[in-house]
């Protein structure tokens, strides 16, 4: 296989797993606080042809990926609906929550099989081809589910961080910051893409999201050198 398509299927292989599981996760924490509105659209599905956004899922990460950058990206978001809620503050921080702690499950699920994966293969002999691919992409899912889990933390709207803090703002401080979501991607971008471009070394991301994501890593990591027999 041609070794940059083997480097992006490694990659978007994970990528569409974990933004599936992290957009169906939001959507069942809001059916268990009431809101339907994911199940009557067919959302509550793993099949990755509802979910996927092709220039979000497929395009953008995989050109990324080609070009040697971070990878990242995003699928169709999960219909909700907070007035459907029993308790729409709690209903709302509940399902924001539900993305980013299924990624980290995820990651943590990810750690284990790969650390028993690698104690197996100790009495082995050889790696096929398949089972190099196997690892490769258990070792992106481990890395794409922490970025991601952490990343969506972030208390910026439109990501699930900015959903949790304005559930535990004061209600009269949470109607004025509901008024920033007005903004959306606009914010994001101008974060992301815009300031970094006009103020050299602006970085706002990598100093919240560095640290935790390098310490969840550290600590996953841990745990499959354990299982794999390394650590005594």
């Amino acid at each position: 296989m041609n070794g940059k398509l083997y480097e992006a299927l490694t990659l978007i292989v994970p990528l569409v797993f974990a933004i599936v599981f992290h957009e169906v996760a939001h959507g069942l924490m809001a059916r268990a606080m009431g809101d339907r509105t994911a199940a009557e659209r067919r959302r509550l599905t793993l099949n990755p042809l509802r979910h996927v956004d092709p220039l979000g899922t497929i395009i953008l990460p995989g050109m990324l990926a080609l070009a040697h950058l971070p990878v990242f990206g995003w699928a169709k978001p999960v219909p909700v609906s907070a007035q459907r809620m029993r308790n729409p503050r709690l209903g709302m921080m509940l399902t924001a929550a539900a993305g980013p702690g299924i990624n980290l499950l995820m990651g943590l699920a990810a750690a284990v099989a790969l650390g028993l994966m690698a104690r197996w293969h100790g009495a082995q002999q050889g790696l096929d081809a398949a089972f190099l691919f196997l690892i490769k992409n258990l070792i992106n899912f481990i890395q794409i589910n922490v970025f991601l889990a952490l990343f969506n933390l972030i208390p910026i709207p439109p990501f699930d961080g900015s959903h949790i803090l304005e559930g535990l703002l004061p209600r009269s401080l949470a109607v004025q910051f509901a008024k920033v979501r007005r903004l959306g991607f606009a914010l994001v971008l101008i974060v992301l893409v815009v300031l970094p471009s006009v103020i050299p070394g602006f970085d706002l991301i990598t100093p919240l999201v560095g640290p935790p994501v390098e310490w969840v890593l550290n600590a996953y990591g841990a745990i499959v050198d354990r299982l794999a027999g390394q650590i005594a």
